[in-house]
């Protein structure tokens, strides 16, 4: 089956009536639970960013604390699942700003459970692609963000140094 690109159903859907157009969207967004939520992103949240990180920061935490530390492989089992969840609500924001913001608390959240990094190479890398996301992001924002972010990603790459 042919997929139509974005260019033409970005045609079709200004020849939508209203009432259609909203009848699409609710269907789209009965289907994939994804859909779901970056249509409540967009039509909800998106015009107040502050307090959507701070949603994230909390779900991040929540997915933190069901953390095992006892066992190495499920701690990384988990710390992949909220570094997933944090990746989806950025790519709703697609604002660098909050990919930077998150990106450090996840990072700073994950140093703060004291689990033996060291000893885990996944984890460790984990880590330091982070840095290097945040790197890249960071360097698109204004050179007043990245002074104000410079300090908390230093701190983040003396820890796992």
């Amino acid at each position: 089956m042919y997929t139509a690109s974005l260019s033409e159903l970005k045609k079709e859907l200004k020849l939508l009536p209203d009432e259609e157009l909203l009848a699409v969207c609710l269907r789209l967004a009965r289907y994939k639970k994804d859909n779901k939520e970056l249509l409540h992103y967009l039509l909800l949240e998106s015009g107040n960013e502050a307090f959507y990180i701070e949603q994230v920061k909390e779900d991040i935490i929540e997915a933190f604390s069901t953390i095992n530390p006892s066992s190495l492989y499920l701690a990384k089992k988990t710390v992949r699942k909220a570094l997933r969840l944090a990746t989806k609500q950025i790519r709703f924001s697609g604002n660098k700003q909050t990919e930077v913001e998150i990106l450090i608390f996840f990072c700073q959240s994950l140093i703060e459970l004291n689990l033996p990094l060291e000893r885990s190479k996944v984890l460790l890398n984990l880590i330091f692609n982070q840095i290097k996301k945040i790197e890249k992001a960071l360097s698109t924002l204004h050179e007043d963000l990245q002074y104000d972010y410079k300090d908390s990603l230093d701190a983040i790459r003396q820890t796992c140094s």
